[in-house]
């Protein structure tokens, strides 16, 4: 089977600022594909989705020739501007470039926007529309308070697929479930949404995170989502402020039963990216 890792980043701290990293972080530093390539091999990981971290136009393009340069990187989930009135064009312009063909969706940091509702904005649902009728998919990265909107646009947007990132952020330090649980739960019931297993141990206590912190989490997305909709992401190199790549991947195993690991470690990612 070839691994899947549905979800990293890579940048360059000389071509732009992250400003989401704070300057003591251990991770406020360049990471490249020559730094993800050894470690993927190793894991056994054979096709990878690298995705966008911030909101600036110039990414995208960097991503794709990137994409066409590494044989590791099957898929592209880029950022271009939702509410521009010419975002279709947009679309397609960023598909004519060097490697334009590995652009398989768009994000935006929902997460960051202070309306709840950003996604059902008018301007914004124009422009998920737009990525719809482009053929792609649209990764959401959110807080749980913001699923219930998630969950509204997805019902309105039937031929867009959404893919929640990060399990949308679960409060794994508290040990609570809901309401994130029901919101999650909620948005799984459209058949027009899938989830990422990705982002679950920087959600904990960075330090010390068990499995057993992560286990009723990774349970209610299973339950709710089931194996065909759900795949695996490394959040590489977020991840290493509290695991290797190579930790993540073997929490993910162990939190999933091997009858899944197929579907969720390989054949969902390739077939919602069209890898």
């Amino acid at each position: 089977m070839t691994v899947v890792d549905a979800h990293h980043h890579v940048w360059d701290l000389s071509a732009r600022d992250q400003d989401w990293i704070t300057e003591d972080s251990p991770i406020r530093r360049d990471f490249t594909m020559e730094d993800l390539a050894p470690e993927a091999r190793a894991a056994g990981v054979g096709r990878t989705v690298l995705v966008q971290t911030v909101t600036v136009p110039e990414e995208t393009p960097e991503f794709l020739a990137l994409a066409d340069e590494h044989e590791l990187i099957a898929g592209v989930v880029g950022w271009t501007d939702l509410t521009r009135p010419d975002v279709a064009d947009e679309l397609a312009r960023l598909r004519e470039l060097p490697g334009g063909r590995y652009l398989k969706g768009i994000r935006h940091q929902v997460q960051g926007e202070p309306d709840p509702e950003w996604l059902l904005r008018p301007d914004v649902c124009r422009g998920l529309t737009a990525v719809a009728d482009a053929g792609l998919v649209y990764d959401l990265v959110v807080l749980p308070h913001q699923l219930p909107a998630c969950t509204k646009a997805a019902a309105s947007l039937p031929h867009l697929t959404f893919v929640l990132d990060h399990l949308g952020k679960p409060p794994i330090t508290s040990g609570t479930l809901d309401p994130w649980a029901s919101g999650l739960r909620a948005l799984a019931a459209l058949p027009n949404t899938v989830c990422k297993l990705s982002g679950m141990v920087t959600e904990a206590d960075l330090a010390s995170w068990t499995i057993d912190d992560l286990r009723p989490y990774a349970d209610v997305v299973l339950e709710a989502f089931g194996p065909d909709r759900l795949m695996y992401g490394s959040d590489w190199p977020v991840c290493t402020l509290a695991a290797s790549y190579a930790e993540v991947l073997d929490t993910a195993r162990r939190l999933t039963g091997p009858s899944e690991h197929a579907r969720i470690f390989g054949a969902t990612a390739t077939r919602v990216y069209d890898l």
